[in-house]
């Protein structure tokens, strides 16, 4: 307001030494977000999350099939599990189907299944296996039964905070080993895993664009900066948004999506820097 910016450049200073400080603030802040996002905001949003789960959904009834999942555990194994309790660690109703060639194999059902907490393994109760070859099919019953399961309880667990507490190194295993079972959905968590990285680069473009469109200054005071500067800001929020949505919805690349907004008003910034008086 004070035309300092014109005083400075026409003192000799260049005009990207007067952008030195906004830069080095920019990458500081950078960095602390991209910190931030990747371990302290997730052990953070942990405590958030066991809160709203213990006010809000403490006295959730597991009657019904509420807690059902149908999973694959391997390329071959599927698994299906119904009323799960995560209490008690206690399924009523399971099922384990093993294929080859798109033929099943081997099916074992149990009436009950339960996680041994010390032993860390899952035991059936009243199992009925079936082995199927080129032979025929063999039957085999069992009163108790130990089955080495890929799957741990705290997995049987809908969680809808699960992407804002997990780590970022936690995070990228979880997607992993959900490739390697062959889960479908996950492009909500990758899109989150690479926005981390995303956002805090976003700190120090939107902070440089705005030194520059600052700096030019125009007759009639800052209201034309002001407008400039809401209308990149509900692009850059439509951007994001739009470019979510065609990821988790559509087939659109989750690196793209979480990067997009990022590349297209890094074009911007740079053309803006282009055009400024200097």
């Amino acid at each position: 307001m004070q035309s300092e910016i014109i005083a400075i450049l026409a003192s000799s200073v260049s005009y990207n030494r007067f952008l030195k400080p906004y830069l080095i603030g920019g990458i500081i802040l950078a960095l602390l977000l991209w910190l931030g996002n990747r371990s302290f905001i997730p052990h953070a949003n942990a405590v958030r999350s066991k809160f709203h789960e213990n006010e809000f959904f403490g006295n959730e009834n597991y009657s019904g099939c509420f807690n059902c999942f149908y999973r694959r555990t391997d390329t071959n194994t599927f698994v299906a599990i119904k009323d799960f309790n995560p209490d008690v660690m206690i399924a009523y109703g399971f099922s384990l189907q093993k294929l080859k060639e798109e033929k099943v194999i081997y099916n074992l059902r149990s009436d009950i299944i339960r996680w041994d907490t010390v032993k860390k393994i899952w035991k059936a109760r009243n199992v009925k296996e079936r082995i199927v070859n080129s032979m025929g099919e063999t039957i085999h019953q069992y009163d108790s039964l130990i089955i080495d399961l890929n799957l741990k309880p705290e997995e049987l667990k809908r969680d809808e905070f699960l992407k804002d507490k997990l780590t970022s190194s936690q995070l990228k295993a979880y997607i992993k080993l959900e490739e390697m079972r062959g889960t479908e959905g996950l492009n909500t968590l990758k899109v989150e895993h690479y926005r981390r990285t995303a956002t805090a680069y976003a700190v120090l473009l939107l902070t440089m664009m705005g030194a520059v469109i600052a700096s030019r200054k125009t007759r009639g005071g800052s209201g034309l900066h002001i407008a400039i500067g809401i209308v990149i800001a509900a692009f850059f929020v439509l951007s994001d948004k739009f470019s979510t949505v065609f990821a988790i919805k559509g087939n659109f690349p989750p690196l793209i999506a979480a990067w997009l907004p990022n590349l297209v008003f890094t074009f911007i910034a740079g053309l803006f820097y282009r055009l400024t008086p200097k």
